[in-house]
């Protein structure tokens, strides 16, 4: 059989169903990661389940997202997993030791292991290849837990790599082109999978600079084969017996071939404000900037940072650029500190930032009111960056590199004849400083059960789902438009040190849609739950793209939201409504849509017999007079989650 590497690695962790495209499976879990803006509700969650320990090969719980620690609550997260992890058996990441997707791909990812995240970009495990998957916090709670992870078998798109990359063009290069094809939307229940020649030229570092940002095409997971680069950075990291050849057989079969050949790339920019709006920087080149940040978990790595510390060897950046680098990991610090280039970076203006995710989720060095900011980010969705109106620019280390020496978006394929200055080879080091000092190992059995749990005060148990009513006397709260992500409808910056307080943070739920001295989305669902009429969200396409954010279904379904109304929804937002017992319905008719409107009174008369029988429900508009159905794309186990009132209850019913 002509398998993918896809397959390869599904079929050997198949625990249910059938590898056939469309078709619902669940697989084994071999690893899991964590992260303190999920992971706290993830252990909360873990907890309730009474499992005890760990029943993973591995878990990691990582501390990278909430580090500005304004006030106690993000101490308090920090506590509470760090004695959440010895008494369950996990890894513990500490504050500062780094991102957990670049962690992990240093210190724990295992070529053909299955690895489950509580964090969208978990996908960047697959430059390893690994099939690795960002979920919600209680789908990674379950795996911890020792259950399967339960998905839609996937369709397999082949990207064929050719050639090799022309001077100053990059692996971040590779990912715009892909999303310029097939962008953000439309890719649910696909995986990417490269192979080809091209293969061979691409480091581990920018093979996980594609998979990570693979997450913008909404995709389940990118996946790169196993090769003798993989085990070049394994053994440099000290790791060497995690390696196995893994590759896709002769004559896979793909369900899509998109060929790309690297030679013929250039440098790319995804514009604001959505990762998709694709563009070269030979038609952009110009625009005055002010901010350039160089970090996160998509270009955060040892070579990334080598390469601008290299260009900026003997330079400054432009006088009005404020200019910022965060190293993705301890690891990546250490180094460019023992080697001198962080004193190169220093000297020609770099403001040097916590090893963590920063400001990729608005946490901190928001731009200013009406100017551009270039990042090498994987999202720039609309007020991400913490300033309204942003205008922020995702591109490649090179291409931002190039922007701050020049004060102006710049091709840095241009700098040979403005500077005289060639693109810089950088090398992987045959030997990564290891220093692993900041990873609290799991204690033993005997040890772990002494721990004490630390719960600070802003630790709030989740309240569990109410069970669905057999008819749905709803009310339209709000209508949004299409690509509605979980940033609309949960902020992350300033807000995210709330995210173990489920009532606090549910007063912000879609706050970007409230209005000034109107009542907040929150108050008015709030306002209709007490008096026993169900909350309906409608949105167009792409609803919920983005974060694996699991308060995007926990802080509706806590106001009162019983069921999303859209004409389609994205895989991992779709999962966790499931899972807090929202019903996700899609538009049959998409020009019912128009018909629609805030304030309407929708009725889902047989909701529950829909929900147990049907693929459609009916939909009565009672403000309107009309009625029309909806589509309920479900599988068995989906059904029997929301018929249980969540996946909680179906778990705690099942006994486990």
């Amino acid at each position: 059989m002509h398998r993918t590497l896809t397959y390869k690695i599904l079929a050997q962790h198949l625990v249910e169903g059938q590898l056939e495209a469309g078709k619902p499976i669940g697989i084994r879990i071999d690893q899991t990661l964590t992260q303190d803006a999920t992971g706290t509700t993830a252990f909360l969650l873990f907890e309730s389940m009474g499992v005890g320990r760990v029943r993973t090969d591995l878990s990691v719980s990582y501390v990278d997202h909430n580090m500005s620690q304004f006030g106690p609550e993000n101490h308090n997260d920090h506590l509470y997993l760090q004695t959440i992890a010895a008494r369950s058996g996990v890894y513990h990441s500490r504050p500062g030791n780094g991102i957990c997707h670049q962690v992990h791909l240093e210190r724990f990812g295992k070529p053909g292991a299955t690895l489950l995240g509580s964090d969208s970009h978990t996908p960047t495990g697959g430059g390893l290849g690994m099939i690795a998957i960002g979920a919600g916090g209680l789908d990674v709670a379950a795996a911890m837990g020792g259950g399967a992870f339960y998905l839609t078998c996937p369709k397999v798109i082949g990207v064929e790599l050719t050639g090799k990359f022309g001077e100053w063009v990059a692996s971040k290069d590779v990912i715009l082109k892909l999303l310029s094809i097939l962008t953000t939307k439309g890719n649910v229940g696909c995986v990417v999978e490269y192979f080809g020649a091209g293969v061979e030229t691409l480091t581990v570092p920018q093979r996980a600079t594609i998979t990570n940002m693979g997450a913008e095409l909404g995709v389940t997971t990118s996946i790169f084969p196993s090769d003798e680069k993989t085990k070049s950075f394994l053994e440099a990291q000290g790791r060497g017996d995690a390696y196995q050849p893994l590759q896709a057989a002769m004559n896979a079969q793909y369900d899509r071939v998109i060929k790309l050949n690297l030679s013929e790339l250039e440098p790319m920019a995804a514009c604001p404000s959505s990762p998709d709006n694709i563009q070269p920087i030979a038609e952009i080149k110009g625009r005055r900037i002010h901010q350039v940040v160089i970090g996160s978990c998509t270009n955060s790595s040892f070579s990334d940072l080598m390469l601008a510390a290299e260009v900026l060897k003997g330079r400054t950046v432009d006088a009005g650029v404020e200019f910022a680098v965060a190293p993705g990991s301890r690891q990546v610090l250490q180094m460019l500190a023992k080697n001198g280039m962080l004193a190169v970076l220093i000297a020609a203006g770099a403001r040097i930032l916590e090893s963590g995710c920063g400001p990729c989720i608005g946490q901190g060095f928001s731009p200013a009111d009406g100017v551009v900011t270039l990042r090498t980010f994987n999202r720039n969705f609309a007020g991400r960056t913490g300033t309204k109106g942003d205008q922020c620019y995702l591109v490649s280390p090179e291409t931002a590199i190039a922007s701050a020496i020049m004060g102006e978006i710049t091709d840095p394929r241009t700098l040979k004849q403005m500077l005289g200055l060639s693109c810089p080879v950088v090398k992987l080091p045959k030997e990564f400083l290891i220093d692993d000092s900041m990873i609290d190992k799991p204690l033993p059995r005997d040890e772990s059960g002494k721990v004490t749990v630390v719960r600070g005060p802003t630790i709030v148990v989740p309240e569990s789902p109410k069970p669905l009513p057999a008819e749905l006397d709803g009310r339209v709260l709000l209508k949004c438009g299409d690509k509605i992500t979980t940033d609309h409808i949960m902020p992350a910056g300033s807000f995210l040190k709330y995210r173990s307080n489920v009532p606090v943070y549910s007063k912000y739920v879609f706050n970007c849609f409230n209005e000034e001295g109107q009542p907040t989305f929150a108050e008015r669902a709030l306002a209709h739950k007490q008096q026993g009429v169900g909350g309906i969200v409608v949105g167009g396409e792409s609803y919920g793209q983005g974060s694996s954010r699991e308060h995007a279904a926990l802080c509706p379904m806590y106001l009162g939201v019983r069921a999303v109304l859209a004409k389609s929804i994205e895989r991992i937002h779709k999962a966790n409504l499931i899972n807090f017992a929202i019903v996700p319905v899609e538009f049959d008719n998409p020009d019912d849509y128009d018909r629609v409107h805030a304030g309407d009174a929708l009725r889902i008369p047989e909701l529950l017999e829909s929900i147990r029988l049907l693929d459609t429900v009916r939909i009565i508009n009672d403000a309107g007079g009309y009625e029309f159905n909806g589509r309920l794309t479900l599988s068995t186990r989906d059904r029997a989650i929301l018929l249980a009132g969540g996946l909680l209850n179906l778990a705690k019913k099942a006994g486990k």
